[in-house]
């Protein structure tokens, strides 16, 4: 076994200039005033690996060009297509009659295993919650169905942007291979 070299890897990947023609995951995703740019700059970069549609940053969520951002994301601010929306209601509503299903990632009495989710619950919208409260009650309310990713220490919840990263790549898995 030999470690491949940046060229090699560099090989199988989409550029900037083929974007539009790469299929995305039909997965957009809210942020819902996420607080540390550190956090968004890594979902970004993850939003990327994933090869997701769209990434919302709501509310006081920092947004590009911060520079805790663009340390982060390694230059994904430019691959990711995003935008900033103050009101993440009104995008929600928006969405849900564009047709997708709206998903918090959040511990509620309804929510089930991240892995559970099923190909015909897509397209979808992941709501992704501040790193202290979560996903806010206003838009729980407008959700189509809730998961989790199991715990099994005495903490609750992992980093918001690795709780992210977990649930957006089982959501490529079940697109993928359902």
């Amino acid at each position: 076994m030999r470690k491949l070299t940046h060229e090699e890897i560099s090989e199988n990947r989409s550029t900037l200039d083929n974007l539009q023609h790469v299929n995305k995951l039909p997965v957009v995703v809210l942020l819902d005033s996420i607080r540390s740019s550190y956090n968004v700059g890594s979902i970004f970069r993850t939003s990327d690996g994933a090869m997701i549609e769209k990434l919302f940053l709501c509310g006081y969520t920092p947004h590009p060009p911060k520079k805790e951002i663009l340390k982060t994301s390694l230059g994904s601010t430019e691959s990711v297509s995003w935008e900033y929306v103050k009101n993440p209601i009104e995008l929600i509503n928006r969405l849900k009659l564009e047709g997708y299903k709206i998903c918090a990632l959040e511990l509620t009495d309804k929510s089930f295993p991240h892995y559970q989710v099923e190909k015909s619950q897509f397209p979808i919208c992941l709501i992704v919650g501040n790193e202290i409260t979560g996903v806010s009650k206003d838009l729980i309310d407008l959700c189509d169905f809730s998961i989790e990713i199991p715990q099994f220490g005495i903490k609750q919840s992992l980093n918001v942007a690795v709780a992210y990263g977990i649930a957006v790549f089982e959501l490529r898995k079940i697109y993928d291979v359902g």
